[in-house]
């Protein structure tokens, strides 16, 4: 659904689909009918939206369409992407992240500037990524789900590595906080860990053409920076690690997460079981989460 918008992009999924695979229905809430149709060979993946823009991810290639007459914009090769993995900025310089065509890769697509960027994230394979508001930094996850990185997309410079935990894992969701302090990660080991990234807010908030001058320095150290200066010890306690965490009641149920818009230092995560979970954090003390309400949108009655 696009960001504050009446803009709706519809695909058909699951065992009974009322709508085809390779068919994306553009619907319009406010004129309450379909405005546009895009049918494809192949299976859709998934679709992210912009104001003017929607972009289409089909399992190698992804493509980009104008919203006013349904041209082509640009297609972009991808590696094998059965999970349809591609994020979008939100504000006006539009920025977009994808698979790159080698394991471990992200492609980061400056539109607005035209240029293209290549991170080398991982090692392995990419299970999950994430942008901020404003395109300018990206976080990265592989199927290992140990380590979260970070990365300033404009310079590709590696800004954070986040060590979720020693034992593997599947990342279900990463999200930052609006303003670029927070960043949230999901799994499915029942655990919603946030880590506090020190951005400089005012740094945050500047266009993708400041962030070129100003380089990758606009993070400040992190609470492992002192470590990581220090020869002979382990990679593991150099990483930086969560400020808070909270648990669910039940492993291996898929979710995402964000932090919430109204309430500041809250996190939300919503579970494809119909859970509801809204936790608060104090950002200045380690410790669990505070459950703040829980609802299950699928079994209405229990919530009373």
């Amino acid at each position: 659904m696009l960001f504050k918008g009446k803009i709706t992009a519809i695909v058909g999924c699951g065992p009974t689909p009322q709508f085809t695979f390779n068919k994306v229905f553009i619907w319009d809430d406010y004129r309450s009918q379909c405005i546009a149709e895009f049918c494809f060979r192949s299976k859709v993946k998934s679709v992210r939206l912009w104001k003017d823009q929607i972009v289409v991810i089909l399992l190698n290639k992804i493509y980009v369409y104008n919203f006013e007459d349904l041209e082509l914009l640009h297609q972009i090769d991808t590696m094998s992407n059965p999970k349809g993995l591609c994020e979008v900025s939100r504000e006006s310089e539009k920025v977009l992240a994808c698979l790159g065509l080698h394991q471990g890769e992200v492609r980061v697509e400056h539109c607005t500037f035209k240029r293209t960027n290549t991170i080398t994230a991982h090692d392995s394979q990419i299970e999950c990524i994430a942008l901020t508001h404003d395109g300018r930094f990206l976080a990265t996850a592989s199927t290992k789900g140990t380590l979260v990185r970070v990365f300033n997309t404009w310079d590709e410079s590696l800004l954070h590595e986040l060590r979720r935990g020693s034992g593997r894992a599947e990342i279900y969701s990463i999200s930052f906080s609006l303003d670029a302090q927070w960043l949230a990660v999901s799994s499915d080991k029942a655990t919603v860990h946030v880590f506090k990234l020190n951005v400089d807010s005012r740094a945050a908030s500047a266009s993708a053409s400041a962030a070129a001058a100003a380089g990758p320095n606009i993070f400040s150290p992190t609470p492992a920076s002192f470590l990581s200066q220090i020869t002979g010890i382990p990679k593991y306690l150099k990483s930086q690690w969560s400020v808070t965490r909270f648990r669910l009641p039940q492993e291996g149920i898929r979710n995402i997460v964000t932090f919430g818009q109204q309430q500041k230092n809250t996190v939300i995560i919503i579970g494809v079981d119909g859970s509801y979970f809204r936790c608060q954090f104090d950002p200045e003390a380690r410790g669990e989460m505070i459950e703040v309400q829980h609802l299950n949108f699928l079994q209405p009655e229990q919530n009373f």
